[in-house]
């Protein structure tokens, strides 16, 4: 039987199609999170709390006995369990005891004259052009664990995809409406200044700037700039509207867009470290030997209009990593003997729980660990902090600590 297939207007189906997701996305969205309402942290037990503290439950308890510290909430079976907030304000108690300053509250010293830091900025860049390469993934465990370890951070969306914003509990096309971007910071007319896009958020130490669509307008704004003459050093921008609060974080982390625009090309020129995120298939690692090559090209053109590139540290991230998989296994001694120490020691394994997580935008640091076996919770949370505490000590050797 033969069939008649009739031309269909290409535009408009994609636009029915994308009604149709959005409408059922945003009915999956207010089922799960409505939009007027506020994501809040959940508690952490004493265990989970003394760990993040690096002393002993015991300890914990005699803080609480001696009537020392915040008081913690106890459940019907009389167990401890604390806030964030309750661990800050423990990390500033011990802190006054410690060994040695920075044992509990590990951001950037001051000069001794108690103006500015004698530590600079630590500006992470998490980046690859590829998809499914765990980049949002990444930034955003990272800049939550960064944070519940005494950091005082800013998360940066610059993918125009937002997904780490969602993550936090901002919805674009409902709360980002007239802007709140890093573009209006960065724009070539009359820029904004960067404090009136940034967000606190639900964690504490840990603040956001949102990302939606309006980022893209950079991308196109820039080459018409550049041939009106008007774009100066474009690749600063980034750069420049940071120095504006320097100040007030020790770590930032930017969430780059997947492909090497002029976003990214700025994104890299503030970057004082990039974290290259890789999955250990094939056809990922060919496809990041081209993002290397290109990025290295880009980077001399920016080098040769008089910015400094060079970077405290460049490492490279596995993500989604299966141990029992051979033929990744094999992709990954090839990288390992290939890059050396340029690869993260610790690789971020591919876990249900993750993916689990982000069906209710959340974190695996903030599920609570009963919404799943014991097993597969804690195989997920030991991975994730193994990568992020590793990256933690390059931030700390680059400040020139032990």
């Amino acid at each position: 039987m033969d069939h008649t297939y009739t031309p269909e207007d290409l535009n408009a189906v994609i636009r029915q199609h994308s009604e149709w997701l959005a409408n059922q996305l945003h009915a999956q969205r207010e089922s799960l999170f409505p939009p007027n309402a506020s994501k809040t942290m959940r508690k952490f037990t004493s265990g989970e709390a003394a760990a993040l503290l690096g002393v002993n439950d015991s300890y914990l308890r005699k803080l609480h006995l001696d009537g020392k510290g915040p008081s913690p909430e106890l459940t019907a079976g009389n167990r401890r369990q604390y806030s964030a907030e309750d661990i800050q304000e423990l990390r500033v108690l011990l802190e006054k005891t410690a060994r040695k300053p920075g044992d509990y509250l590990p951001g950037r010293r001051r000069n001794e004259d108690g103006t500015g830091y004698k530590d600079h900025l630590q500006v992470i860049g998490v980046m690859n052009f590829k998809g499914g390469s765990g980049k949002t993934t990444t930034s955003a465990h990272l800049a939550q664990r960064l944070a519940l370890k005494g950091y005082r951070v800013l998360a940066i969306d610059l993918d125009p995809q937002a997904s780490l914003t969602a993550l936090h509990g901002v919805q674009p096309e409902v709360d980002l409406l007239e802007g709140g971007t890093l573009f209006d910071a960065i724009r070539y007319e009359d820029p904004a200044p960067i404090r009136s896009v940034i967000r606190k958020t639900y964690f504490p130490n840990l603040d956001l700037i949102p990302g939606n669509l309006e980022l893209m307008e950079f991308e196109h704004d820039t080459p018409r700039a550049l041939s009106q003459g008007n774009a100066g050093l474009f690749f600063f921008r980034v750069k420049d509207a940071l120095a504006q609060v320097d100040d007030d974080y020790d770590v930032v982390v930017i969430d780059c867009p997947p492909q090497l625009g002029f976003l990214t090309m700025s994104a890299l020129s503030a970057a004082t470290g990039v974290l290259v995120t890789i999955h250990p298939e094939m056809l990922d690692v060919m496809s990041m030997s081209q993002f290397l090559r290109m990025t290295a090209d880009l980077m001399d053109v920016i080098a040769e209009s008089g910015a400094d590139m060079s970077h405290d540290w460049m490492r490279y991230l596995l993500t989604r990593y299966e141990p029992s998989d051979a033929p990744q296994n094999r992709i990954v001694a090839f990288l390992r003997t290939m890059y050396g120490d340029k690869v993260l020691n610790a690789p971020m394994l591919k876990s249900t729980a993750i993916s689990d997580a982000g069906l209710t935008k959340q974190t695996l640091y903030e599920v609570e660990r009963s919404a799943f076996t014991r097993a597969t919770y804690d195989r997920a949370v030991e991975s994730l902090n193994a990568v992020n505490d590793e990256i933690s000590q390059l931030i700390q050797q680059t400040w020139g600590r032990e």
